[in-house]
């Protein structure tokens, strides 16, 4: 039987390992030197922003939240055409998620949307950089003038990606990053909230450090002694510990090859799918220099179930990105209604993520094109032929 090829892996080597048991036999497994030493690092990547490195991705867009002061009485505006964590850690703060729709060709938040959403409870419109192909920020910018919401960066797939020439991590308010094993560098489990705004960064390592005020100056009893730290905001522990975070540092000695092996299977990918007919290979604007954390193709004419199905039987691991967030019965439970979005739902409905890693050799990229082929080929109608009169029903 033949393994599956899944649609993304990590890259570990003994570079990686060696910087791991480095960490694990110092003094530090934990808040100790290797964390500021990735926040840094990560910082170069971000333009200079500052970061502040938390536990996972979602902890990044909770910490960022609640940077951003959001809670009960807000509304934070969201695209659909994400993971839930994007809109679901907005909720956790009392907020009311509003939907905005996406922009045609890359799916990324339509700055069109945006303002016509935007209210005097806008808190935060959070951008997401689908499948790592930066959003417009110049335009988002552009859609809340007037209002007092902050702009956050969803940068969990586009770490290294330029906007206009311009790194991600600088292009918002806020931005958060994601460092989980499929992502363009892992931590195992990770993430960072960056921001060039001093006072953003302090709300944010203060809540992913459980709210813990240590700084004199700043202390309601100072003279309480040495060990004295006071909560004046609660917050979580969300800190990425030493360990991880060394596993990081040497990892983005790695972040440029990485990223240059991925643009050159997503080059493979659409010379190779170009005139494959019944598909749309990723749409991109010349603005753009993208990570390509995914590499999603729109299967047309309602055969994505059944593309999906065939390749997953030939072992290859396609998957799909993502539900709308606004159909997840947490949400319809809420009262959000399909139909709302018809951009990011037409998109669902074609989109199929195929196989990307630095990892994936030639061959297995072949494998996965030929397998794609080998799909669009069968019938619509799979079964016996049909009696006279039936309407073909396509897979859905």
């Amino acid at each position: 039987m033949t393994s599956l090829l899944p649609y993304g892996r990590q890259s570990v080597t003994d570079d990686d390992v060696a910087a791991v048991v480095a960490a694990l036999r110092s003094d530090w497994l934990t808040t100790g030197p290797e964390v500021a030493a990735f926040e840094a690092e990560l910082s170069r990547w971000a333009g200079g922003a500052g970061v502040a490195v938390v536990s996972n991705g979602t902890a990044a867009l909770h910490v960022a939240y609640a940077a951003a002061g959001v809670g009960p009485g807000d509304e934070v505006i969201v695209p659909p055409m994400t993971f839930v964590a994007t809109a679901s850690s907005a909720v956790a703060l009392g907020a009311r998620v509003v939907f905005a729709d996406v922009e045609e060709e890359t799916f990324t938040l339509d700055p069109a949307a945006v303002a016509a959403a935007t209210t005097g409870r806008t808190a935060v419109v959070a951008a997401v950089d689908y499948a790592g192909h930066p959003a417009d920020y110049d335009a988002l910018r552009a859609a809340v003038a007037g209002s007092d919401a902050l702009l956050l960066a969803d940068a969990a797939h586009s770490i290294g990606a330029t906007y206009r020439g311009r790194p991600v991590g600088s292009l918002a308010d806020l931005t958060t990053f994601s460092f989980f094993p499929t992502k363009n560098l892992t931590t195992a489990e990770g993430g960072a909230v960056a921001t060039g705004d001093p006072e953003l960064l302090t709300r944010a390592r203060r809540f992913r450090t459980v709210g813990l005020v240590r700084e004199r100056d700043e202390l309601r009893w100072p003279d309480e002694g040495g060990w004295h730290q006071e909560v004046h905001a609660f917050g979580l522990n969300y800190r990425l510990p030493d360990v991880l975070c060394a596993l990081g540092r040497s990892q983005l000695r790695r972040l440029d090859a990485f990223l240059r092996r991925r643009a050159e299977l997503v080059a493979r990918y659409d010379e190779a799918l170009a005139d494959l007919p019944g598909v749309l290979t990723p749409g991109r604007r010349d603005w753009a220099s993208p990570a390509w954390h995914l590499y999603p193709i729109r299967v047309l004419d309602g055969r994505r179930r059944e593309v999906y199905d065939a390749m997953r039987a030939a072992g290859i691991g396609v998957q799909v990105n993502y539900l709308p967030v606004h159909w997840h019965p947490a949400f319809a439970d809420l009262g959000y209604r399909r139909g709302s979005c018809p951009v990011a739902e037409g998109f669902y409905a074609q989109q199929l993520s195929l196989p990307l890693f630095p990892g994936l050799r030639d061959s297995d990229q072949e494998r996965v094109v030929d397998a794609l082929a080998a799909a669009l080929r069968r019938p619509v109608w799979p079964g016996p032929p049909r009696p006279a009169g039936v309407p073909v029903r396509p897979v859905t």
